[in-house]
């Protein structure tokens, strides 16, 4: 049998409207402006005074360090264990989309872009540095010298790679999870704006839709930024660094200058094509790139190490995980330690969530919550664990070989590492050439994305489709490298560490009102499914009342425009009419609609019963075409390859039946059905149900004009 196609999708419950991807929506000015001004500003102070910005940055991340490190650690252990509940319970089937809706991207495609955006050059920069640095200077030797390399060397070789598996592993991933399934859950189920304070909604209420939200929305922009300016800075040094021993470009910040050039020009081409040719094609390259890059070292290298070194390392990983997940260090303190490693990645993972949770949801309506999240903490993890094991271990193999000398300088000068180590392969020159274009496709991949995700959240957006206008990605595509520039004239790369671990703390807080949000706004669904299954012997004791005549029809009939029409005019229209009159009689809230669908040129109708806060009760009769399957009868009239279900839809989306050939009065008892399936709900919730009409209406208003409401009220 055929494949039916996936058809025209309501967004709602309510009529269709054209696509509005030709329109860009307007800014959001005073998030944009308050942002665009603190980004400049910021920057601004680190060139004109950077001995003065340095010694600020140093001082708050000292004391962070000293005072919030449990605070870091226990966040993250508890967004790993919420994502992980989240998708082995029932909430876990739930689709990022209506009911009905399919996956975009293929799994490659898909994996290939959440790991692009997730990652960027940064993995390259510390495959090998890190192990190397954990190898001669672990945590337990933080607080003094670094212990001597000849102490239990394969022991400490073993666990440098776990240190390094660690900062890159799923806790990382489950932040990107909790805010890409957030984002991706309000704006395709639920009918929200692709944006942080529809998010929020669930846990804030109103208060989300004035100077609350635009503070939230800020704090979203800054983390991004800094995140995103952390790895391009890297990505500079690193890059720098390449160019130098292949072509003798000097070190130093006029190349660094040309670099953050090269790759603005790179990310403003790729992120104004969007995501379905500029970002997808540029991340696939990039990952089949690393992959060549990584089969290479593998086979000219000590392959059976390497092998065997991998298994070890994940079972490794595995065995020590819930013990380093909440070890923070409380007898030995290793304030300096943790601020470079563990609370560094920490932190970043956080100031990233909200730009690689947008980008995810972008990608991936129609998947379900475990779908996603398996996805997310599982694909690009497995790749990051071979890329580290592989790189790390050939590391590691040099510098058990007696090379001290090399893991001294990895642990010193970072951005040699990767190529010092490449220096040691067969055909060195076109294996260095080969890392140079798959960091500088890292860095653009992030830094395109980045652009794309910071013009959304400056922008107010009423269709989840909808990216913000290409002049306002250029602009942050521009800001975000002159704050990399500014970043690395204070103090290189641990500068950028060290702005990112602070920014990073209080946007921390409102992942923890994410998951306040996200969960009540599950359970509240969970609730309505229930009231479905509540009313469900009510539906089976009164049957659909067709008869076997009727239901062989039903199962041989693949309707044509003309019928389908005249279906919708003579039986759907007047039942639903007549159901509403009788719902007014008794003092209900109710509308009933008709509108044409302009793609498929067939009338939709929809009834709608308002309860107030407790949301409405819809039930919409949408035509959807499919492709009528090979076992047909089929007729030679033109259009015979397709065919027209009439399909009930909720503000979920498709219940998945098709109503066509009903007569009136089924019909009717199909609307009472689902009538009744909805006051079950209403009746087993918890009583603090949210108003999602009224919610997805006032954050969709121009906030410029919330802004000049809230200033004309009296102080």
């Amino acid at each position: 049998m055929s494949r039916p196609r996936e058809a025209e999708e309501p967004t709602t419950a309510e009529a269709p409207t054209p696509p509005s991807k030709a329109i860009a929506p307007p800014p959001n000015w005073p998030v944009l402006a308050i942002s665009g001004a603190m980004i400049i500003a910021i920057a601004a102070w680190a060139i004109i005074a950077p001995e003065n910005a340095n010694t600020v940055i140093t001082t708050i991340v000292g004391w962070l360090s000293a005072n919030f490190g449990w605070y870091y650690i226990l966040t993250a252990t508890l967004m790993v264990v919420f994502v992980i509940i989240i998708a082995l319970s029932r909430m876990g089937r739930i689709k990022l989309g209506p009911d009905h809706s399919r996956p975009q991207f293929n799994l490659f495609t898909w994996t290939a872009m959440l790991f692009a955006a997730g990652i960027g050059i940064d993995l390259m920069f510390f495959s090998v540095s890190e192990p190397a640095s954990q190898f001669l200077s672990p945590p337990e030797g933080a607080v003094d010298q670094p212990l001597d390399p000849s102490t239990d060397p394969a022991g400490r070789a073993r666990m440098a790679v776990v240190w390094t598996l660690f900062h890159y592993g799923i806790t990382g991933w489950a932040m990107y999870a909790l805010m890409g399934m957030a984002f991706a859950y309000f704006a395709y189920r639920k009918g929200m704006p692709l944006s942080i304070r529809s998010i929020l909604y669930w846990a804030l209420g109103k208060r989300i839709n004035g100077w609350l939200g635009h503070t939230v929305d800020i704090a979203a922009v800054l983390g991004t930024v800094f995140g995103i300016a952390t790895s391009l800075g890297i990505g500079v040094v690193q890059l720098n660094f390449g160019l130098y021993l292949m072509f003798g470009i000097p070190q130093g910040v006029a190349a660094q200058i040309g670099l953050i050039a090269l790759s603005v020009i790179l990310a403003t081409i790729s992120t104004v094509t969007g995501v379905e040719k500029g970002i997808r094609r540029l991340s696939e390259l990039n990952v089949i790139l690393a992959i060549v890059l990584l089969g290479w070292v593998t086979v000219t290298g000590n392959t059976r190490f390497l092998f065997d070194s991998l298994v070890t390392d994940i079972g490794d990983y595995a065995a020590n995980f819930p013990h380093m997940m909440l070890n923070v260090f409380p007898f030995i303190q290793p304030d300096d330690w943790m601020a470079s490693w563990t609370l560094f990645f920490w932190a970043w993972w956080i100031a990233w969530a909200p730009f690689v949770g947008l980008f995810l949801a972008r990608i991936s309506r129609g998947r379900t919550i475990r779908q996603f999240v398996t996805g997310v903490l599982v694909v690009p993890f497995a790749f990051i664990a071979i890329f580290i094991s592989i790189f790390g271990n050939s590391a590691l193999h040099r510098i058990l070989g007696g090379d001290l000398q090399f893991a001294q300088t990895a642990m010193d000068q970072p951005e040699s590492a990767f190529y010092m180590l490449l220096e040691s392969y067969p055909g060195a020159f076109f294996v260095i050439g080969l890392a140079t274009v798959v960091g500088l496709l890292f860095y653009v991949t992030s830094a395109d994305s980045g652009a794309l995700v910071l013009a959304n959240f400056t922008c107010t957006t009423d269709d989840p489709k909808q990216d913000g206008p290409k002049g306002l990605r250029v602009f942050w595509a521009v800001a975000t490298g002159v704050l990399t520039l500014a970043m690395l004239i204070v103090g290189g790369v641990a500068t950028l560490q060290a702005a990112t671990l602070i920014i990073g703390l209080p946007f921390s807080v409102v992942l923890y009102l994410v998951m306040i949000s996200l969960y009540r706004a599950l359970h509240q669904e969970t609730l309505q499914a229930d009231g479905r299954m509540a009313s469900l012997p009510t539906r089976l004791v009164s049957g659909d009342g067709l008869s076997w005549k009727q239901r062989l029809k039903r199962s041989t009939s693949f309707p044509a425009v003309g019928a389908v029409r005249k279906y919708a005019d003579t039986v759907a229209k007047p039942a639903l009419q007549e159901v509403g009159r009788e719902l007014a009689e008794s003092g209900a809230d109710v509308s009933v609609d008709t509108a044409e669908v302009p793609s498929l040129h067939l009338p939709q109708v929809s009834l709608r019963v308002e309860f107030g806060e407790d949301g409405p009760f819809v039930y919409q009769i949408y035509p959807v075409a499919a492709e009528t399957p090979s076992f047909a009868i089929r007729s030679q009239s033109p259009g015979a390859d397709t065919y027209y279900r009439l399909e009930v839809f909720t503000a979920d989306g498709s219940r998945g039946y098709d109503v066509f050939g009903f007569t009136k009065e089924q019909l009717i008892s199909d609307v009472i059905s689902n009538y009744e399936s909805h006051l079950e709900y209403l009746r087993i919730s918890d009583g603090t149900p949210v108003d999602l009409t009224e919610s997805r209406q006032t954050i969709t208003t121009d906030w410029a004009d919330d802004f000049a409401s809230e200033s004309e009220e009296p102080s």
